[in-house]
């Protein structure tokens, strides 16, 4: 075996994948020195002779080197100058990933790095919410020009108002000349530092055609510095009639104050964004940095990133299980509050599943991982509703078309105020004309409109996540709040999915134990949980089921196959029927009092005939009972759909009070009724949680898959419930209740405000009270507006489910 010249470690063998060097073998060192070899021996030819030192090398960081020159590093791919090989892939170096930027607005606008939404001017944030705190560099970056732009216009604005002060002339804190060119100085750093990025935001709007609430703020500003800047500069332009004092009116003062205070909103809105991304940091954050893994009876710590599936890992009392997996050895309690929202610790012993970022009691035990990163039940609930968070509800569609044409309207509204007061406002009346028409331009707030609903929905999904409701989209939600009819599964959905083996029933002479080790066998091969109920009911007997040949699963009937010549079939009495088996009559008989009872029955039969029954109980979930009622409560008319047979569905409805009730129903039949209720004009949610549910899910308009069930099933439906819990249905309903109500209350608010406050900027009140509304004012509310709407969005982080 070659050594490495550089630090003489063995190196491996490994097959080269360059396109000119096809099928080569190579030899590379493990610690990643960037040699290798063509051959054992090749470190003592001249090419890779061990002169070649550590400064002569690539970076350890280039992506790509070549084989036979490692003095050649490129970060992208190339062919060596040296000899002209094609460079290969340095696996060494992690690829680093990109973080990637969205609007909260506009979700399809995606970038590499920070920047400006190219639509509303609005800031890019992170797609991925990490677990760091909101502070990012815009936040920064806004907060430093919001000081420095206050300092230096707070003396702006007192020397423009001192003249307002009682006791005081106009002249008190200097000649009104000095005045103007002090305001002028300090003024201009304001505009055109502090507010540059709305400058540069605006026109870039401008540029796009894509006229947002920048373009407006960018022309109001710009409309009064300019202007003030003209007379300061060009006095003999304007007429003595529009002169007081020698001096024509300059407002300086309401360009710097509408930069501080859009500056002192952007730096709210920021904030109060950054805790929208609470809900995920706090996922993020139950997840451990590292495990304990046992490694050749040794037990050492490791970074969660280097957890495998398969690794044996110690769980001590008090820490967090790092992954998801399987007790091996020990038992103990765990709380598993952050799925469930229950603060009671389950018992967990050997062969019990544990999930990551689940805390551990008062006992130790080993586990195995089963599930590692991103296939982590954690990962997928902080990626689902990362997803969720950025999707759009269907009525944001109408705030959409609004703003579409609401910053056009404002400008014309702007132009046609600029008009009206020139011709018939009072002298000063170009003045006036500036003034009023500044602030409709200021005033208007296209982003509340547009901020309406992202906010309540990445809030809102948060907030369900942390009670164990994932909503995959804002549809879902939105569709929740006026669904009328919950279809639901039994197996798994009212019942624990759990079902047992409780009877067992023979029939022209097999014995019980015979019978059950045959359905068993049979079984084995079935995902079904009727199925495993039946094989577990054999083991705790000691039967070990038996190989089966021509083993073949029909869904929604049951399952057939060979065991030592002997056909063997086992499901329901219509599919035994179908396969023409015969002398079913006594079993018939026996299973009408089984399933009275409750329990589901499953029939067997040998070699064509008759053999026997198996008796399945599936016990209702604890919580059932109050979930159903607490739905009716809110007005849903609640219906049962089961494969399962009449008689057994209909003790269970009865126990629970369900309003309708169809049994034997195959999973292509149920994905039909779903769609017949549709038709009929109802707003169907669906809860399921099996595979045979995944179509059924698809079709109805709410797609609710219980946690404890099958990945496709998940998959299929709108929202998930992490627990598995029917009492989770009624959490997804108050929330979507709560959202859709707090959406509904940002769009009032803005369409009000805007409604309100652009006709009186326009100086509507003025003919009846003599009333303006100043530009700083209107700085101000605009400011206010877009803080106020997700400061009501927040309040949902509160929301009781």
């Amino acid at each position: 075996m070659a050594k490495d010249p550089i630090c003489g470690m063995t190196v491996d063998e490994a097959t080269s994948l360059s396109s000119r060097q096809k099928g080569q073998t190579f030899y590379f060192c493990s610690k990643n020195c960037q040699q290798r070899f063509l051959t054992a021996s090749d470190h003592e030819s001249n090419i890779h002779e061990p002169h070649q030192t550590e400064e002569a090398r690539p970076s350890p960081s280039a992506k790509y080197f070549c084989p036979m020159c490692p003095d050649v590093g490129r970060d992208k791919p190339d062919d060596c100058p040296v000899c002209g090989m094609a460079l290969e892939r340095n696996f060494a170096v992690k690829p680093q990933s990109k973080t990637i930027y969205t609007c909260p607005m506009h979700s399809e606008v995606e970038k590499e790095g920070p920047g400006d939404c190219p639509i509303c001017g609005m800031a890019l944030e992170p797609k991925t919410v990490t677990t760091s705190p909101e502070g990012d560099g815009e936040l920064h970056d806004m907060t430093r020009r919001f000081w420095v732009g206050a300092a230096l216009t707070l003396p702006v604005f007192l020397l423009s108002m001192v003249h307002l002060v009682p006791g005081l002339s106009p002249n008190a804190l200097g000649p009104e000349g000095v005045s103007l060119w002090v305001q002028f100085v300090l003024s201009t750093p304001v505009v055109f530092w502090a507010g540059w990025p709305f400058f540069r935001r605006g026109w870039r709007s401008i540029k796009t055609l894509q006229l947002n609430m920048f373009t407006l703020i960018a022309i109001g500003v710009g409309t009064a510095y300019g202007y003030s800047a003209v007379v300061l500069l060009l006095p003999d332009l304007f007429p003595p009639a529009m002169k007081h004092g020698g001096y024509v009116g300059v407002y300086f003062e309401a360009a710097a104050v509408i930069i501080v205070l859009v500056l002192l909103g952007q730096m709210l809105e920021l904030r109060a964004r950054g805790r929208t991304g609470n809900a995920i940091r706090a996922l993020l954050n139950l997840a451990p940095p590292t495990a304990r893994l046992i490694d050749a009876g040794e037990e050492h710590e490791v970074s969660l990133e280097e957890v495998k599936q398969g690794d044996r890992l110690r769980v001590r009392p008090g820490e967090k299980v790092p992954v998801d997996g399987i007790i091996i050895d020990g038992k103990s309690t765990v709380d598993e509050s952050m799925i469930s929202g229950e603060p009671i610790p389950v018992e967990k012993n050997k062969d019990d599943t544990v999930t990551g970022g689940t805390v551990n009691g008062t006992g130790s035990f080993v586990m195995e991982a089963r599930r590692v990163g991103s296939d982590t039940l954690l990962a997928q609930i902080v990626e689902m509703v990362g997803q969720a968070q950025r999707s759009r509800a269907p009525i944001q569609g109408l705030a959409d078309k609004i703003a579409s044409y609401f910053v056009p309207t404002v400008i014309a509204f702007a132009v046609l105020t600029f008009i009206l007061w020139l011709i018939f406002g009072p002298e000063p009346r170009l003045a006036y004309a500036i003034v009023n028409s500044i602030a409709v331009l200021i005033i208007a707030c296209p982003c509340a409109l547009g901020l309406a609903t992202p906010m309540s929905v990445m809030v809102g999904v948060g907030r369900g996540a942390q009670a164990g409701v994932l909503i995959r989209n804002a549809e879902a939600i939105e569709t929740l709040e006026k669904v009328n009819t919950l279809v639901v599964d039994k197996t798994g959905t009212l019942t624990e999915g759990r079902p047992r083996l409780v009877e067992v029933l023979t029939h022209n002479g097999f014995e019980e134990n015979e019978l059950l080790q045959t359905a068993a066998s049979v079984d084995q091969h079935s995902e079904h949980p009727l199925a495993a109920a039946v094989v577990q009911g054999a083991n705790d007997r000691g039967l070990k089921p038996q190989q089966v040949t021509d083993f073949d699963s029909i869904t929604g009937g049951g399952v057939t196959g060979k065991l030592k010549a002997r056909e063997v079939i086992v499901g329901k009495l219509a599919f035994l029927r179908q396969r023409k088996v015969v002398d079913l009559s006594a079993l018939e008989e026996q299973a009408v009092k089984l399933q009275s009872e409750g329990n589901t029955v499953i029939f067997v039969a040998i070699d064509g005939k008759g053999a026997g029954l198996l008796g399945v109980t599936d016990p209702i979930k604890e919580s059932t009972p109050a979930a159903i009622a607490q739905l009716q409560r809110f007005g849903l008319k609640v219906i049962m759909l089961t494969g399962d047979n009449a008689r057994t569905a209909e003790a269970v409805a009865e126990k629970l009070g369900i309003d309708e009730v169809e049994a034997g129903v195959e999973p292509k039949v149920k994905h039909g009724r779903i769609r017949q209720m549709r038709e009929q004009g109802r707003t169907v949610a669906m809860a399921g949680d099996g595979i045979n549910d995944a179509p059924a899910l698809a079709a109805a308009h709410v797609g609710i898959a219980m946690g404890t069930g099958t990945d496709i099933a998940m998959e299929s439906a709108g929202i998930t419930l992490v627990k598995g819990d029917l009492r989770g249905i009624t959490q997804a309903f108050r929330l979507s209740r709560a959202m859709v109500s707090n959406i509904r209350q940002n769009l009032f608010f803005a369409f009000f405000y805007n409604a309100l406050g652009i006709p009186i900027a326009s100086g509507l009140l003025y003919p009846f009270f003599g009333l303006l509304l100043s530009p700083m004012i209107a700085g101000a509310a605009m400011s206010f507006s877009s803080v106020s709407v997700i400061v009501n969005a927040l309040r949902l982080r509160k929301q009781r489910l």
